[in-house]
């Protein structure tokens, strides 16, 4: 049992959204999962990147890959969806794989927020507005998922990479809740 313990589900916050294809970034247009953003999951004064990643491993949907801050490029993952954990700082973020997308989505996100990031949707930092320590997250994926890829949205990435995520299935239970929890309630 992990000692990092997430809002409850009774006070958590949760947007949902839906980002229409755009050029050759698929947003969520392949499957009926929604980008969603649980803030303020975990509170920012008991969080650390080991806390989160203890909890993340003791739920067990998804195992903890890294800890990095959000790459610059408009990019998109085509064989497994992505669970991104707020651990430092505070950023501004593009979904939607243009900053050109009418229907992108930019937010601003911090320390203790998480990000559940559908296979097929882009995503790229625009901005770091930390203060006092670089933004950065703990990244991870469903359990025994394959290595993930970097799609940038090539014309070539279309056929194939798009065919790919229309066949995947949906995490198997919440990453931060387990077997109660709001990516439960969404898709099929």
């Amino acid at each position: 049992m992990s000692p990092l313990q997430p809002a409850s589900l009774a006070s958590l916050r949760v947007s949902k959204h839906h980002i229409s294809a755009y050029q050759n970034f698929p947003n969520t247009s392949l499957r009926p999962y929604p980008f969603m953003i649980y803030h303020s999951a975990y509170s920012p004064s008991s969080l650390s990147a080991s806390s989160v990643e203890q909890h993340l491993r003791s739920i067990g949907v998804v195992n903890p890959a890294w800890r990095y801050t959000m790459y610059k490029q408009h990019h998109y993952h085509s064989n497994v969806d992505e669970v991104l954990v707020v651990v430092k700082g505070s950023a501004k973020l593009c979904f939607g794989g243009s900053l050109s997308n009418p229907d992108k989505l930019e937010v601003e996100v911090s320390k203790g927020d998480a990000m559940i990031v559908p296979a097929g949707v882009g995503h790229a930092l625009l901005e770091d507005k930390s203060e006092d320590e670089p933004f950065q997250m703990v990244g991870s994926y469903p359990i025994g998922s394959k290595n993930w890829d970097m799609c940038t949205g090539e014309d070539s990435d279309k056929g194939s990479k798009w065919k790919t995520i229309r066949t995947l299935g949906w995490l198997r239970g919440d990453p931060i809740y387990g077997d109660k929890g709001p990516v439960l309630d969404v898709g099929e």
